[in-house]
């Protein structure tokens, strides 16, 4: 049903399948895209940080060498 790539499913298959499994695929589905969601958001903040840091420095640097 899914996989660590995304959800894999076919067309054929989701209208063969019964509604409750259908129900837990999405609800699974649901699950596994706020995990990776949540790994991202910490990336972004992470990488934001040591960005506002770089850039902090750099601008010491600058201004120390513009005096």
């Amino acid at each position: 049903m899914a996989n660590e790539n995304g959800f894999i499913i076919t067309k054929d298959t989701w209208e063969r399948t019964p509604q409750e499994q259908r129900d837990w695929i999405m609800f699974e589905t649901i699950q596994s895209m706020n995990d990776r969601l949540k790994v991202l958001e910490r990336w972004n903040k992470a990488m934001s940080f040591a960005g506002g840091v770089t850039g902090g420095i750099a601008a010491v640097i600058v201004s120390k060498l513009c005096m």
